[in-house]
């Protein structure tokens, strides 16, 4: 091929270009971007699905594992039931042989019950016996001064406590003729409960004492109460077996011994109306 005809080979498209019409040239170029437009859609869409496919992959993974996991469950659910009715079994074969002893249990609980029922029973009666007591007593002392005389129950036993004050002079055991009169106000409620034992205790504060035959607080202690017990005996006719007399000395206060208050109130003679304890070893024989 020559030069001519080369340049006539490289004019042609040039000349074919502008034989084709500004409007035809517009048409093409308008489908040319109406494609590139569509092919990016697709092109998005196409992503999208890839998207999905990768977020059901992950899905269908989880769903493995949870279907996994829920079988694990099955089989511990399974391995269990079976334990459960293996121990069922082996129950029923223990209530079966053991139900005689059960219900020997059970009455032996019942008899049990009904002898707590007697005993809290019997407890109420004494409580209500000493109760009676008290306000016996109470009746028949009459108006002296609670610091001279006080009359309780506690923890069901019936206390009397007489202030030596009221029973002695200071540092004698003498009994006076006024606190004569009180112990025979006492003796008669005593007296009429035939069943009632008690104990006459001698109480001192904590200050030393020695004269005569007294060698210190003990001894004092014990004559108050044989003095006492003497007079209950041999004046209102209160049956010895039924008493006894006991030295406390210094050792159980109920107050104090720092002050002069204190020390008059731990200067005592207390009646102390014993429990019946054989009443209630009875009940407990019986069981």
């Amino acid at each position: 091929m020559n030069l001519r005809n080369l340049a006539w080979a490289g004019l042609l498209p040039v000349l074919m270009a502008s034989c084709v019409s500004n409007k035809k040239f517009k048409s093409l170029q308008s489908k040319y971007d109406s494609l590139g437009r569509a092919y990016g859609a697709l092109q998005g869409d196409l992503k999208n699905c890839n998207d999905r496919v990768g977020g059901l992959t992950r899905d269908k993974s989880n769903c493995d594992a949870q279907v996994a996991a829920l079988q694990k469950q099955i089989e511990f659910l399974k391995a269990n039931n079976t334990q459960a009715l293996k121990q069922l079994e082996d129950l029923s074969v223990i209530s079966s042989s053991q139900a005689q002893s059960i219900k020997k249990s059970l009455d032996n609980l019942g008899a049990k019950d009904a002898y707590i029922q007697s005993l809290q029973a019997a407890m109420a009666h004494k409580d209500s016996l000493n109760m009676a007591l008290v306000n016996n007593l109470k009746g028949v002392v009459g108006d002296l001064n609670d610091k001279d005389i006080n009359i309780k129950v506690d923890k069901g036993v019936v206390y009397v406590d007489i202030s030596d004050k009221l029973l002695f002079a200071s540092g004698k055991y003498d009994i006076t003729p006024r606190a004569q009169e009180v112990l025979g106000k006492v003796a008669v409620v005593l007296k009429n409960q035939p069943d009632i034992e008690f104990m006459v205790e001698g109480h001192t504060d904590n200050k030393p004492y020695r004269k005569g035959v007294l060698l210190d607080n003990w001894d004092l202690s014990v004559k108050r109460a044989t003095a006492v017990v003497r007079i209950l005996q041999n004046k209102y006719g209160l049956e010895p077996a039924k008493m006894a007399a006991a030295g406390r000395g210094e050792y159980l206060p109920v107050a104090g011994n720092d002050t002069e208050e204190g020390r008059a109130m731990n200067r005592r003679t207390r009646i102390v109306i014993l429990p019946q304890l054989d009443q209630f070893f009875k009940l407990l024989e019986h069981k």
